[in-house]
């Protein structure tokens, strides 16, 4: 900026002299000697110092701070290959797998309350293949996702049968549970047990 400051002042001077020294010189219609002009130049340095080195100086400021000034940093690139958008938080499909989530934790639960047996081992191995559907379904919904599938698409009723299945599976457990909690003997349970694992849901297989 000082620098900037400095060429202002000198060529705000320089062009005042020149003004001042022509403009005077031109007024005299009688001309002028090599003396007169000569001393019109040397005052036009005196007077010329206020009337230009000033003005100079300001704009050698303003020229030098808009230099200075930094630069705008320019936007990033854009990504050629954008990552998929975030679901949205409502959509019909995650309210879906939140229901079978639901019932996956309900089962858990239920088999919770069936007290400590070998026929409530079974059972606690049946809820945990019952959790592991969990993956397929949630592979299901990411597919209709991404198609943009309508209730009418095969994705919706794949997904929507899904929803059934649990639902019923989750009715099921309840029930065994039930019939388990005064009676937990394996004896007396295998066959509940045995149909219930028959009613699996497997959604990679179908």
């Amino acid at each position: 900026m000082g620098r900037s400051a400095l060429w202002g002042l000198l060529i705000g001077w320089a062009l005042m002299v020149v003004l001042l020294t022509a403009g005077i010189t031109m007024s005299d219609a009688d001309g002028v000697s090599t003396g007169e002009v000569m001393g019109t130049f040397i005052g036009s340095m005196i007077v010329g110092a206020p009337l230009g080195a000033l003005p100079g100086t300001l704009i050698g400021v303003l020229v030098g701070a808009a230099r200075r000034r930094p630069r705008p940093v320019p936007p990033p690139p854009f990504p050629a290959h954008l990552p998929p958008p975030p679901p949205p938080p409502n959509d019909r499909w995650a309210a879906m797998v939140s229901r079978c989530e639901l019932s996956v934790r309900r089962v858990a639960a239920a088999v919770a309350t069936v007290p400590p047996s070998p026929a409530r081992d079974w059972l606690e191995r049946i809820a945990a293949q019952f959790g592991g559907e969990l993956g397929d379904v949630r592979r299901i919904a990411e597919l209709g996702r991404a198609l943009g599938a309508d209730q009418q698409h095969p994705v919706a009723h794949r997904m929507s049968a899904a929803v059934r299945d649990f639902t019923a599976f989750e009715d099921e457990v309840g029930r065994v549970a039930l019939q388990m909690f005064n009676q937990p003997s394996l004896e007396r349970a295998r066959v509940h047990l045995e149909v219930l694992e028959q009613q699996l849901p497997h959604l990679g297989n179908d």
